[in-house]
């Protein structure tokens, strides 16, 4: 035993606590962990809240998960972000100094906050903890579980030293009942509620609720200190009869009646259907009072809000208010996720033609080998009707069709107005770029908006992919819904058959190749009227193929020349459109058939020009040069002082982008083997080929060393060399790619033969073509015709929300529709889009409209844009804007300011017509201004409702619990409502001298 003494750690091994924690200390021990992972502990120092500082400051939260035994806890931490105070050299505070919560409890700069927690509001703290149950736990109701709660809140304050004020919610979730500790230096303030359903009449007024202060707070001191008194009274106004809502929807029938032509087609709605502000609420208050300075008992009292020397309002907004764009655009979305085609929703067969006879193949056949005695028809509205209503089926009758043909007459005529003149003019490509009725074009006016297309991959705002969209739109909302919509596509595919049968453009689209910015269905469309223009090309003659058939490829320089041996070719056209590489990939085809644009003998002698007057070398004037353009510059043929001319060439074949994606599919499906490479060459050259045949023809006696002068100078070399004569010239050759054994290019060179571009073979089918995009235009169900015409939509509407931001002038709305802009974009520009983000994009949208209509209705409530008032309309128009923007707004002048006093008016109407008889309310709006300031009204209407709610706090610094305790903060915050009565008292007693 003297041993185990002496040397004690050769026999303790290990020390074992046999005591257990209870689950409540387990929580104390658990609330002190996360207050110091908080930094909660002891004293903080920081600067007291500014003015308004709990309204315009970063209110942010932490929150955690701890249990008490298995019931879980919330435990979250508030405080307003401030800036940190560095003490600058200056002594600590002194150790006894009041908590900031203590501090806050008398500070009057943030009284009744209008956006902040309601603890906030109540006990005016800027920092605290809440320990709430946790989510689907049952609330905390029995008294022994409050106190319980209470006390382990309490030991873990004493044990940490924390000043932050610590809450536990009590009771049901929805009675937002807290009680609380703060302690400090000797000081502790405790945190108490009452909250009951009706206000007890006794404590109707400041009076009663003054008696239940001091009696809380049972001061000993005689005469007891002053109370510091502050009220707000609520008023909230609901009926704006006086000013009903302006805004009324468009009546498509009138418009449809009148000589219009439909051009309110082309216009989306805007608006809200209701006024989208329900409530208008004022707030009146008496921000330092002193008890004894008024008057508020169960007799009398001397609050008048109009005497109030602070007013503020705020508005309410109705909850989702109807607005007609978006309607417009949700009712579109929903046709995306319909399954029905066309036949399923107008029946099979709707388009099969009239009479019996039709159906005979021979018939069909004789109509081929018949001469054309008929000339074609005039085109107007009334011919296209006939001809696309004729082929709807004949037992359908005319009443079953979901469009009738008033409507669908205007439609037409809205996209097609080219219809409605007798000769359509042969310059469709002057009347791509229409006019407004103020005779500026679209890009005119604001080139940014115009060019939006770009980054939505939708259409141009004056085409035709555009209207169409804004009919099928306004068609799936107001004539009929989807069966309207297929009849309405059903009868635009009819007319795309029938202008490329009739060889007429198709008005409202940009000339040249498809615009791959462009969304799909628009580039279908340009490449349907790619068609009709080399059909025309060939079909109108001489003039028709010199001037369209054949376009001039203009090359200057390094830059527009054919750069690549395997590229297909990169050319202006003579529209200057850049046309990609890679457009004429589907050209090159096994099929035999030869089609030759056949020309007369006058054209070609004029191809030929000047061939008699410039003598050449032997082997040039053996072969008739054909299909020459014009001199490139001054070069000469290498072989013959011959100028070199630029042939006349085929247009590479326009491509839509789904067509380019199969080229090159196919193209990678050829594997990278030689055989492979060789055909993938081959089908990309073909092009290159037929270039090369112009070329030689227009050129003959040249070489391949001249053909890539003109079309890839890059690839021509040259460089200043002293020849055996010791002069410098100058010498070319071909660049080291060119050179490259088995290169294409020379490949292609040597089975080119010297033909003209009218007798090759087309590299662009337009016949084929054509019927590929007519079956593709046919196939489309509605969904998918909604899909494509997504993006226009959206486009249309960003337009439309921009025009009437402009007019309103709302900088959060500019704001708000670039970002709405730049996330279409980015969705918009992927080939499969989600359609859940494109909902998203819709909704914001409809977020932006009803801001606009709130806007408005404030507008036309206050007056403004009438012009009646001068000096105030600039102070009008702020208060205006403020109340878009922010919580609450603080009315300048209070009842006497320009709002005030229209507020005021207001009210009286409001009180008028809802006491008085309507003959009565009539007589009292006319009679103006000065009638609607009278105080009674007629016969003792008051001018302002009873106080929807009342608040009032009550303050003062006293000694507690004895007379020669330390005066501490004492506060009582008192909700007076019509379903509630609330008391948030703070009362502070001394803990040290008691």
């Amino acid at each position: 035993m003297m041993a185990a003494d002496s040397d004690p750690e050769s026999e303790v091994f290990e020390i074992t606590d046999f005591t257990t924690a209870s689950e409540w200390e387990r929580f104390i021990s658990r609330v002190e962990e996360v207050l110091n992972d908080w930094k909660l502990i002891g004293r903080a120092v920081a600067k007291p809240p500014e003015k308004g500082e709990y309204t315009t400051g970063t209110w942010e939260e932490k929150t955690k998960e701890i249990n008490f035994a298995d019931f879980k806890f919330s435990i979250t931490h508030h405080y307003l972000k401030q800036e940190t105070v560095e003490s600058e050299g200056k002594e600590e505070p002194e150790e006894d100094a009041l908590p900031l919560a203590m501090q806050d409890l008398l500070c009057m700069n943030n009284d009744f906050p209008p956006r902040a927690h309601c603890l906030v509001r109540w006990y005016g703290v800027h920092e605290f903890v809440v320990i709430s149950p946790g989510t689907n736990c049952e609330a905390i109701i029995s008294e022994s579980k409050c106190n319980l709660l209470l006390s382990s809140v309490s030991i873990s304050l004493a044990n940490t030293g924390c000043q932050v004020p610590v809450f536990v919610q009590i009771q049901q979730k929805w009675r937002r009942m807290y009680a609380g500790e703060c302690q400090g230096p000797g000081v502790r303030t405790d945190f108490e509620m009452v909250h009951l359903r009706k206000v007890p009449s006794q404590y109707n007024h400041l009076s009663g609720l003054l008696d239940v202060f001091k009696s809380k707070i049972g001061c000993p001191l005689t005469p007891l200190p002053p109370v510091n008194v502050a009220i707000r009274f609520t008023y909230v106004l609901q009926d704006w009869q006086q000013y009903s809502w302006p805004q009324q929807p468009p009546d498509f029938d009138a418009l449809l009646a009148g000589e219009v032509g439909g051009v309110e087609f082309g216009k989306l709605p805007f608006g809200a259907c209701e006024d989208p502000i329900s409530e208008l609420h004022l707030a009146t208050t008496w921000p330092h009072l002193t008890e004894g300075i008024v008057v508020d008992n169960d007799v009398y009292s001397d609050l008048d809000p109009l005497q109030a020397p602070q007013w503020s309002v705020r508005v309410r907004k109705a909850d989702n208010p109807q607005c007609l764009l978006g309607d417009f655009l949700m009712e579109f979305f929903k046709l995306c996720g319909r399954k029905e085609s066309t036949e399923d929703i107008l029946g099979r067969n709707s388009v099969e033609e009239d009479g019996k006879e039709n159906s005979d193949i021979t018939h069909a056949l004789s109509k081929l080998t018949e001469p054309a005695a008929v000339p074609i028809p005039k085109l107007s509205v009334t011919n296209m009707v006939h001809s696309a209503r004729k082929r709807i089926r004949r037992h359908r009758r005319v009443d079953e069709s979901p469009l009738s043909n008033d409507v669908l007459n205007s439609i037409l005529l809205y996209l097609f107005p080219d219809a409605a003149v007798d000769k359509p003019s042969d310059n469709n490509e002057s009347k791509a770029q229409q006019s407004n009725p103020d005779g500026k074009t679209e890009q005119e006016k604001d080139p940014e908006d115009y060019n939006l297309y770009n980054q939505l991959k939708s259409a141009p705002s004056d085409s035709l992919t555009y209207r169409l969209a804004l009919c099928i739109c306004m068609v799936n909302f107001y004539h009929g819904g989807m069966r309207a919509v297929a009849h309405l596509w059903q009868e635009f595919v009819l007319e795309m058959r029938y202008r490329w049968e009739n060889n007429y453009l198709i008005y409202g689209l940009a000339g040249g190749p498809p615009d791959l910015r462009c969304c799909l269905l628009h580039q279908k469309l340009q490449m349907l009227n790619c068609c009709i223009e080399r059909k025309r090309a060939r079909d109108d003659g001489r003039k028709s193929a010199t001037a369209e058939g054949v376009r001039e490829r203009k090359v200057s320089g390094c830059e527009n020349g054919r750069l690549g041996p395997e590229s297909a070719g990169s050319t202006a056209t003579a529209g200057g459109m850049e046309v990609s590489p890679g457009k004429s990939w589907d050209s090159w085809s096994d099929s035999e058939d030869e089609f030759f644009e056949c020309l007369s003998d006058t054209d070609e002698l004029k191809e030929a020009p000047a061939e008699g007057e410039r003598s050449g070398a032997k082997e040039a004037s053996k072969a008739k040069p054909e299909g020459r353009l014009q001199p490139h510059g001054k070069l000469t043929l290498l072989n013959s002082d011959q100028p070199l001319y630029i042939p006349v060439t085929q247009e590479p074949a326009p491509m839509t982008e789904d067509l380019l994606e199969e080229q090159s599919e196919v193209l990678a499906k050829l594997g990278t083997s030689a055989e492979g490479a060789h055909l993938r060459a081959r089908m990309q050259s073909a092009c290159l080929l037929s270039d090369m045949e112009s070329f030689k023809a227009a050129n003959p006696g040249c070489s391949l060393e001249d053909f890539v002068r003109w079309y890839s100078p890059r690839d021509y070399v040259e460089e200043e060399v002293t020849d055996e004569s010791g002069q410098t010239v100058v010498r070319g050759d071909l660049s080291a790619r060119m050179k490259i054994p088995g290169n294409m290019w020379v490949e292609a060179w040597e089975t080119a033969k010297a033909t003209p571009a009218r007798r090759q073979r087309r590299l662009f089918d337009d016949t084929k073509e054509a019927e590929k995009v007519l079956h593709y235009l046919a196939v489309q169900k509605p969904a998918d015709l909604t899909r494509h015409l997504l993006p226009c939509i959206i486009h249309a509407a960003i337009l439309k929300e921009k025009e009437e931001e402009a007019a309103e002038d709302i900088p959060s709305v500019r704001k708000a529709i670039q970002q709405i802009s730049s996330l279409a974009s980015k969705l918009l520009r992927h080939p499969n889009p989600d359609y859940k983000k494109l909902e998203e994009i819709i909704n914001q949208i409809m977020v932006v409209e009803a801001v606009i209509a709130r806007a408005r209705s404030l507008k036309a409530k206050f007056g403004i844009g009438k012009g009646e008032r001068g000096e105030d309309a600039e102070d009008l128009e702020r208060f205006v804007s403020s109340l878009l923007e922010e919580p609450e707004v603080a009315v300048i002048g209070a009842g006497r300011g320009p709002a005030g006093s229209i507020i005021h008016k207001l009210f009286v109407s409001a009180q008028r017509a809802a006491l008085l008889a309507p003959l009565e309310e009539e007589a009292g709006r006319g009679g103006g201004g000065t009638e609607d300031r009278k105080p009674a009204g007629g016969g003792g209407v008051p001018d302002f409702p009873p106080p929807a709610g009342r608040e009032i706090l009550l303050r003062t610094c006293v000694p507690r619990p004895a007379p020669y305790s330390k005066a501490l903060p004492q506060r009582l915050f008192c909700v007076l409502m019509r379903e509630e009565f609330r008391l948030a008292g703070a009362f502070s007693s001394d803990t040290s001298f008691f």
